[in-house]
């Protein structure tokens, strides 16, 4: 389930959702659960894998079935390349490079496989392990934005989220720039809170002054 959350809420209305009014109570398996419903399913290096090893199979089958006939077909040049192989040594260059090949592809498989990609939403806290909730990622930095204009002397704001760290920049004009940033970050950190995301983000404010 996705959600974009109004600008003008305090808290935006996902993971602001308990009976008490504050934040959901934290629950790790829902977490989790939130957390793998939105990670990328990794169906392209799938589907070229799955296609790439069917045609192979194909053609072994192909090609078995028709040396059992007494009709080969011979699409591979199998007896010159099981020569080849035969004649050549297992130091030969073009063997070590074919074995690093096929190992470094099967690597790369296997990382694709079990490395978890970035959600695809900002999952948010319910509550509620049968209830999963994200975010748009430009509904969620929508948000933080808001929450910086509303900071007295935020012309306009401009938020990103990089990895784990909401980096944003307020526009200004003749502020205090200590003062100002940590205002902006504490307004970020609340609208943050408010919103509940599952997974921890750090704010980063780049003021920018305007004349």
């Amino acid at each position: 389930m996705t959600s974009d959350v109004p600008p003008g809420e305090p808290g935006g209305g996902a993971g602001a959702a308990s009976p008490g009014g504050g934040a959901p109570p934290r629950d790790k398996v829902a977490d989790r659960a939130a957390v793998r419903a939105f990670r990328p399913q990794r169906r392209v290096p799938a589907i070229v894998v799955a296609v790439l090893l069917a045609l192979l199979g194909l053609l072994v089958a192909a090609e078995t079935v028709s040396a059992l006939v007494g009709s080969p077909l011979r699409w591979l040049p199998y007896d010159r390349m099981l020569a080849w192989a035969a004649a050549t040594p297992w130091s030969h260059p073009l063997f070590l490079a074919g074995a690093a090949i096929v190992v470094l592809a099967g690597l790369a498989l296997v990382a694709i496989a079990l490395v978890p990609g970035r959600p695809r939403l900002v999952p948010v806290r319910t509550g509620d392990r049968d209830l999963i909730i994200g975010l748009r990622p430009k509904s969620f930095t929508r948000a933080l934005e808001h929450a910086a204009e509303e900071v007295p002397g935020v012309r306009s704001a401009h938020a990103t989220v990089r990895g784990r760290t909401v980096a944003v920049t307020p526009a200004t004009s003749g502020w205090n720039g200590e003062g100002f940033g940590r205002a902006v970050r504490e307004a970020v950190l609340t609208r943050l809170a408010g919103l509940d995301p599952v997974e921890p983000y750090r704010v980063a404010v780049n003021v920018k002054e305007r004349r």
